[in-house]
C-alpha cells in the first residue's frame, strides 16, 4: 500500500470510529426516550435485535446459508445468552442513569476482559496490564464512591452489564479462532432475536407511531455502528482507534445535557478519565503483545 493510501485508510478508520461513537451515543439517547415513553427495556432490546436481524440479512448475499454452517452452535448459544444479559443490563443503565455515567461504567468492561483472558483463554498478562486493571477499578470506585454515596440498584446493574459484556468479548475471541466475522454477527442476531422475545412478551405494550420510529432507529443505528467499527478495525490499528472509540462519552454527555438536562458531576468526570486511561493502556499493551518481534532492524526488507 502506498503511503498516501495508508494515510487515507487511517483517516477513514478514524472517521468510522467517530461515527460509531456518535451512533452508539444516539442509540443510548433513543433508548432513554423510548423508556420514558413507557416501552420496557426488554421490549427495546427485542426490537434492537429484530431490526438488527433485518439489517444483517444482506450478509448472506453471495455465500448463502453455507455461511451459517458450524459445529460450534453450543458456543454460539452460550455467547448469545451472555450477550443478551449484557444488553439487558446496559439498556437498563442507559434508561435509568445519567447517560454519561452509564457509558462511563460500561467502559470498565475491558478491565474484566483482561481478567477473563487470564482465567479462560490462558493469556499471559504481565504486571503492566495488571497495574492498568487496578488503576481502572480505582476509577470505577471514584464514580461509584461506596460508603460516601448509596450504592443503588441501577449502578450495580450497569457494572453487571460490564462484566457480561466482557464475557461476550471473550466468547467472540474464542469463536474467532475458527469462525468468520460474518457468521458470528449473523448467528448473534438469529439467536438473540427469539431469545429476547421471551422476556419482552411479559412486559409487552404496542408502541405508537413515534415508538415504532424510535425502535426502528435504535435497530438501524446499532447495526450501522457495529458495521462501522468492524470496518474501522479492518483499516487501522485497534490500539490507535480505541482513542476515537472513547468519543462516545462526550457525545453521551452532550445528549444528556441537551435532551434530558443532565449534568456531568466532577466525580464521574474524574473516574471516567481514569477508566479511559487504563483502557487505552490495556489496548496498547495488547497491540504490543500481538506485534511480531524483530531482532534485526533490516529484517523483512525494511
Amino acid at each position: 500500500m502506498k503511503p498516501w493510501s495508508a494515510r487515507s485508510a487511517r483517516s477513514r478508520a478514524a472517521i468510522l470510529m467517530l461515527g460509531q461513537a456518535l451512533g452508539f451515543a444516539l442509540m443510548g439517547a433513543g433508548i432513554r426516550i423510548a423508556s420514558d415513553r413507557g416501552i420496557h427495556v426488554f421490549e427495546i432490546a427485542f426490537f434492537r435485535n429484530f431490526f438488527g436481524l433485518l439489517f444483517a440479512l444482506p450478509l448472506l448475499y453471495g455465500s448463502g446459508l453455507a455461511l451459517l454452517k458450524t459445529d460450534r452452535f453450543h458456543i454460539y448459544f452460550l455467547r448469545c445468552v451472555i450477550g443478551l444479559t449484557a444488553m439487558f443490563c446496559g439498556f437498563w443503565a442507559l434508561a435509568h442513569l445519567p447517560l454519561g455515567k452509564a457509558v462511563a461504567l460500561g467502559y470498565s468492561a475491558p478491565l474484566f476482559v483482561t481478567i477473563g483472558a487470564v482465567l479462560l483463554l490462558k493469556e499471559d498478562v504481565r504486571w503492566r496490564r495488571w497495574s492498568a486493571v487496578v488503576v481502572g477499578f480505582l476509577g470505577v470506585l471514584v464514580i461509584v464512591r461506596p460508603g460516601w454515596v448509596e450504592l443503588d440498584r441501577d449502578v450495580l446493574i450497569a457494572l453487571a452489564g460490564a462484566v457480561f459484556s466482557a464475557g461476550a468479548v471473550i466468547s467472540i475471541k474464542f469463536l474467532s479462532r475458527t469462525e468468520s466475522t460474518e457468521a458470528i454477527v449473523l448467528w448473534m442476531v438469529l439467536i438473540m432475536t427469539p431469545l429476547s422475545l421471551i422476556p419482552a412478551l411479559t412486559v409487552w405494550t404496542w408502541p405508537d407511531a413515534i415508538g415504532w420510529a424510535l425502535l426502528a432507529g435504535i435497530g438501524l443505528i446499532g447495526t450501522v455502528s457495529h458495521l462501522a467499527v468492524t470496518r474501522a478495525y479492518q483499516l487501522g490499528d485497534a490500539s490507535v482507534l480505541q482513542v476515537y472509540g472513547y468519543a462516545q462519552l462526550p457525545f453521551a454527555v452532550l445528549f444528556g445535557w441537551w435532551l434530558f438536562d443532565e449534568r456531568l458531576d466532577l466525580w464521574v468526570g474524574l473516574g471516567s478519565a481514569i477508566i479511559v486511561g487504563a483502557g487505552l493502556f490495556i489496548a496498547h499493551r495488547e497491540a504490543v503483545r500481538r506485534a511480531p518481534t524483530v531482532t534485526d532492524p533490516r529484517a523483512g526488507g525494511g
